[in-house]
């Protein structure tokens, strides 16, 4: 299994689909998480995320279907189903976890040595700022918010099992691919 997690803006979804994409022989396949936030784009149901309510998703808290979830925001939840983790086990496949930091810790805990654990890290707040800005899905006070939050899961990069910098796409393309093939041997 391999987890990544990085602030918001870092590249971690970037970097994740290119490895899935570009290096079929990695037999990545995403763990489909939920989240209780609206889609963006063109973000569909059980393909990016199963998109529930907030309500649909205290429900599932309450029947302890999380491997781990988060309230990231108020009423804004992501969460990893742990039927959904062991169905694609089971089918022999290498999960990947595109989880928010603690997310990430969390999924590390609970399968230790199978698992590794990547964060993506920003070579600054101001970069992440400007990628933030760039993206153009976010109003300015959503940017502040994440901003702040980066901040706090900036201090979380220590206990992941693989620190990379991306400030500069193609070598932490590059150096993610690495990582990931010495792991799976």
């Amino acid at each position: 299994m391999l987890i990544v997690s990085a602030p918001s803006g870092s590249g971690k979804s970037t970097i994740v689909q290119w490895l899935m994409k570009e290096h079929p022989e990695l037999k990545l396949y995403f763990s489909i998480s939920c989240t209780s936030r609206a889609p963006r784009g063109t973000e569909q149901n059980g393909v990016e995320y199963f998109f529930l309510t907030p309500e649909e998703f205290r429900a599932k808290i309450q029947n302890d279907e999380f491997l781990e979830y988060e309230e990231v925001y108020t009423d804004r939840f992501y969460g990893t189903l742990k039927q959904q983790v062991e169905n694609q086990r089971c089918q022999g496949q290498n999960v990947v976890f595109d989880v928010d930091v603690k997310g990430g810790v969390n999924i590390k805990k609970y399968y230790g040595d199978e698992a590794l654990s990547l964060f993506i890290q920003p070579p600054s707040v101001e970069e992440l700022r400007k990628r933030l800005v760039g993206r153009a899905t976010d109003t300015a006070e959503a940017i502040e918010e994440r901003l702040a939050k980066a901040e706090y899961e900036l201090t979380f990069a220590p206990q992941f099992d693989k620190v990379i910098v991306n400030d500069d796409l193609e070598t932490a393309k590059q150096e993610a691919l690495q990582v990931v093939k010495d792991f799976l041997g």
